[in-house]
């Protein structure tokens, strides 16, 4: 019984480092959890909870780390102003429908998209934290639907 739990706990936690990679996220997580035999309930939730741990210190921290980094090198300053392109690549939709468009982002289960490309638009478009975290939240919560509907239907067809 001791040994089902270690497993079922080493899953949970590997469940939960996995939805905090960013492209992975979520969505790459939630396939896994179930693959590994956890429960849909705790996958969903853990893979939701992992994906928003980062998202605070994203939100918060993104533009004095990309300060602090070009400051380090060119090529780390490269690596920022790809970064900032991609934020800046969303504004039109930010622009539009301004935390919609945040939400929609994020829930968009596809690669580019995701809570870490959400945090970092709304780093970069100085969106406060209490307003861009919970939308981020709705969009990674409507993005694991989505992973899950596209994953039970898989499993059901095999």
């Amino acid at each position: 019984m001791k040994g089902i739990i270690n497993t079922v706990l080493k899953n949970i936690l590997y469940i939960l480092l996995i939805s905090m990679v960013p492209v992975i996220e979520l969505r790459g997580a939630i396939p896994v959890g179930l693959g590994l035999g956890l429960s849909f309930p705790v996958t969903f939730v853990t893979a939701f909870i992992g994906n928003l741990i980062p998202v605070p210190f994203l939100i918060l921290f993104t533009r004095h780390v990309f300060n602090w980094l070009r400051k380090k090198s060119r090529l780390l300053g490269r690596f920022v102003s790809k970064m900032e392109r991609k934020a800046a690549s969303k504004e039109a939709l930010l622009k539009k429908y301004e935390l919609l468009g945040l939400c929609i982002l994020v829930a968009i289960p596809l690669p580019g998209t995701g809570a870490w490309t959400g945090a970092l638009v709304a780093a970069m478009f100085d969106i406060r934290l209490k307003y861009a975290m919970p939308v981020i939240a709705l969009g990674v919560a409507i993005a694991g639907v989505i992973v899950s509907v596209v994953s039970f239907g898989v499993s059901l067809i095999v």
